[in-house]
């Protein structure tokens, strides 16, 4: 599960620390603690503000971050129903007008946040890839890609009539769910996922106890479409 109000620190080419700020603290104080003694590459962050859920990326933290040398990897969740073909296209029609606001540049990816609650179907899948590849950003999906999860099996449904969505789509799968851990103790980069998928991104610890954070890892290709 993403976090509320997340931050993710890149401290090596592919770890990323995941921090839940459910104090909603002063956005730009907490970056300055996280790059200063984190040394972060990688800031993940929402498309737009989500009520009580999330926090929107804004165009002062976007020139902070860029001040910063760090990279921006964005997320679109403003739903909780991943099913329809006519919802797929409306929810990518939004996150496309939310990046623009934000001046996003050409091939950035956007992630969907497909949570295991959700109720997903493939046509949804290929409303959201389609409606993004056609803009001028580049279609991703967060969510847990086990074998035995829905959103897995629907994924090669839409790949079936589509081969273009295993072709063109990043996913960001939280399977296999290990344990948090320091970079130091990072397992090596083996997620969970379709066959032959563009597989860059790994959830691998999820809510730790002494902390608030995630810990994640993604695959060195996934620079080519943060901004």
């Amino acid at each position: 599960m993403l976090a509320s109000d997340s931050f993710f620190g890149l401290t090596a080419s592919t770890f990323i620390l995941i921090c839940k700020d459910k104090h909603k603290t002063n956005i730009i104080i907490t970056h300055f603690f996280i790059i200063r003694h984190i040394h972060l590459q990688i800031w993940g962050r929402y498309l737009g503000s989500n009520g009580n859920v999330s926090t929107g990326l804004t165009k002062k933290e976007i020139k902070f971050l860029h001040e910063k040398k760090v990279k921006i990897l964005l997320i679109y969740n403003h739903f909780s129903n991943a099913t329809t073909k006519k919802a797929g296209v409306k929810e990518a029609e939004t996150a496309i007008k939310l990046a623009k606001e934000i001046n996003a540049p050409k091939g950035t990816v956007i992630f969907a946040d497909i949570e295991p609650k959700y109720p997903v179907d493939s046509a949804f899948i290929q409303g959201w890839v389609d409606t993004i590849e056609k803009s001028h950003y580049h279609p991703g999906i967060y969510g847990i890609f086990d074998k035995d999860a829905k959103l897995y099996n629907q994924f090669n449904k839409a790949s079936k009539d589509n081969k273009k969505i295993k072709d063109q789509t990043i996913l960001w799968t939280a399977a296999p769910n290990k344990r948090i851990s320091s970079k130091e103790k990072a397992p090596n980069f083996n997620p969970i996922g379709p066959k032959n998928s563009l597989l860059y991104g790994w959830q691998y610890g999820i809510d730790a106890k002494t902390c608030n954070i995630d810990t994640d890892l993604f695959h060195e290709s996934i620079t080519d479409y943060l901004w």
